[in-house]
């Protein structure tokens, strides 16, 4: 049953949902015949007061039929779970329902946007117009085992060129009407599923999607759906196996007081759950260092007040979020000429915040955010938000160290702008021979290395007057890496001799 939004109060009916209306019910139901043997199962994930599922169930021979049914509100709930087998009161993206396990998918979904708000809005997984009868197709679709018929009933609006791809991907034998009762634009939808492999791929199929758009573009009215059923009818196959998973995720607080009251308290056997708790806790392989305070720190494990000896007191909270890292691989070609390849991978960037709260400090009420990322930013004035670099590897300090250290002004003395390396260094790196932040760091704070004397003082010069800078460093006795920083500082190199 669909419920519908205050802003299209028109559509209202029957206190803030209307089920499918009788006239379109009755015809539905003569397009659908039941299995030649076996128990079937069928399901509405909006049944409302269980009318419809109720009419199918009795239409394939209530015996043999196993009715399942959720409701959202909790009146409708009560009335549904009189006529269904299994009901569910609650969110339908709370629940959890065993997949394939259905013969028959009634889906007469809410229609409206999907609003940011809305439990499933996360979860939705199309590219197209978020839409609840998208969000609720693709929740439910699973359901259905294959061979298994759907009847879909949505506004004609909704059929968009994502949801029409999808009925075409999932499903043939489509057929599209127009509903009986035409207040709410709606079309009845017919089809049988199959796995997305075997949908035909022929024009017929084309053309059934080409169809279904100029219905929801309005460009064509499809007929109202027969009061004699003039085709083959869908047969609904008989289930597959139990049904094994059919229950809400979550419960409001009836549902928890009833299962309290059935189990006698929250464990049948409290031994089994407070038993262990007079045991001394199991001591660490080996006494925690700084480095295992920072590590968990940084993951957000813990967060307090930390002191430092000199009376220094921060409160501290560590994050950890995913970030991107560009690597530019440079390949030479048999001509001679260079290929560049820009690779971007994932890696896993520890925050701390701390809160400067040292009593007298004329710091008192900063705060400071330590970060192996540089130039973490915040929004805030830089000379309030300083930051720490730190190379990946390196053994993390103590965190008074590390926040001292986020204190300190930044070292830099110049942009490096965009860095890039030869393949002979890139080979280095990856091999791990080189370490191009530790040089970096060294080149931006100018410490130019082993050059002579006179490209120091040039060097000196060039930060005065934007020329090149040149930084060589002596990784071992047959190994030397130059750095150069372009005159625009645009870009920055990481080169062997040879390779200059």
């Amino acid at each position: 049953m669909a419920l519908m939004f205050q802003r299209i109060a028109r559509n209202f009916a029957r206190n803030g949902y209307f089920p499918t209306d009788e006239a379109s019910l009755e015809r539905v139901l003569q397009a659908l015949s039941p299995a030649s043997a076996g128990r079937m199962r069928v399901l509405d994930p909006c049944a409302g007061e269980g009318a419809a599922i109720a009419e199918l169930a009795h239409h394939l021979g209530r015996e043999r039929v196993q009715a399942c049914g959720v409701e959202y509100h909790a009146e409708r709930a009560a009335s549904m779970d009189g006529l269904v087998d299994r009901g569910l009161q609650g969110d339908l993206m709370d629940t959890v329902i065993s997949p394939r396990s259905m013969g028959c998918l009634w889906l007469n979904p809410p229609y409206g946007d999907l609003l940011a708000d809305h439990a499933g809005y996360e979860s939705y997984q199309g590219k197209g117009r978020r839409r609840l009868e998208k969000l609720f197709y693709q929740r439910t679709v699973g359901t259905l085992q294959y061979g298994g018929v759907m009847v879909l009933i949505v506004p004609d609006y909704a059929l968009d060129k994502e949801l029409t791809g999808w009925l075409v991907n999932h499903f043939t034998e489509l057929r599209v009407f127009r509903a009986a009762v035409d207040d709410f634009q709606q079309v009845v939808i017919l089809g049988r599923r199959v796995r997305r492999r075997e949908a035909q791929r022929s024009q017929e199929a084309k053309a059934m999607r080409a169809q279904l758009l100029r219905v929801g573009s309005k460009e064509v009215i499809p007929e109202v759906i027969p009061a004699v059923w003039p085709f083959e009818p869908y047969a609904v196959p008989a289930a597959q196996g139990e049904l094994r998973h059919f229950y809400r995720v979550s419960l409001d607080a009836e549902q928890l007081a009833d299962e309290v009251g059935k189990l006698q308290g929250l464990w049948p056997e409290a031994g089994s759950v407070f038993g262990k708790t007079g045991q001394a806790p199991r001591p660490p392989v080996r006494r925690l260092s700084s480095w295992h305070l920072a590590l968990s720190l940084a993951a957000g494990a813990i967060s307090g007040v930390v002191t430092a000896p000199n009376g220094r007191c921060l409160v501290v909270k560590g994050n950890t979020h995913k970030d991107k890292v560009a690597k530019t691989e440079f390949t030479e070609r048999e001509d001679g000429s260079i290929t560049e390849t820009r690779v971007l991978t994932d890696r896993f960037v520890p925050v701390i915040r701390a809160w400067e709260m040292t009593p007298d400090s004329p710091h008192c009420g900063q705060l400071l955010t330590i970060t192996s990322t540089p130039a973490a930013n915040d929004g805030e004035p830089e000379e309030d938000d300083q930051t720490a670099d730190a190379e990946a590897g390196d053994a993390p300090e103590p965190l008074n160290r590390v926040a001292e250290r986020a204190a300190r002004p930044d070292p830099r003395r110049f942009d490096v702008g965009r860095v890039v390396m030869t393949r002979a260094v890139n080979e280095l790196v990856e091999r791990g021979e080189v370490s191009p932040m530790a040089l970096l760091r060294r080149h931006v704070t100018g410490d130019w290395g082993d050059v002579p004397e006179e490209d120091r003082q040039s060097n000196e010069q060039a930060l005065i007057h934007g020329d090149r800078l040149l930084s060589s460093y002596r990784i071992r006795e047959s190994l030397t890496v130059w750095i150069i920083t372009e005159a625009d500082r645009s870009a920055t190199t990481l080169l062997l001799p040879e390779d200059y």
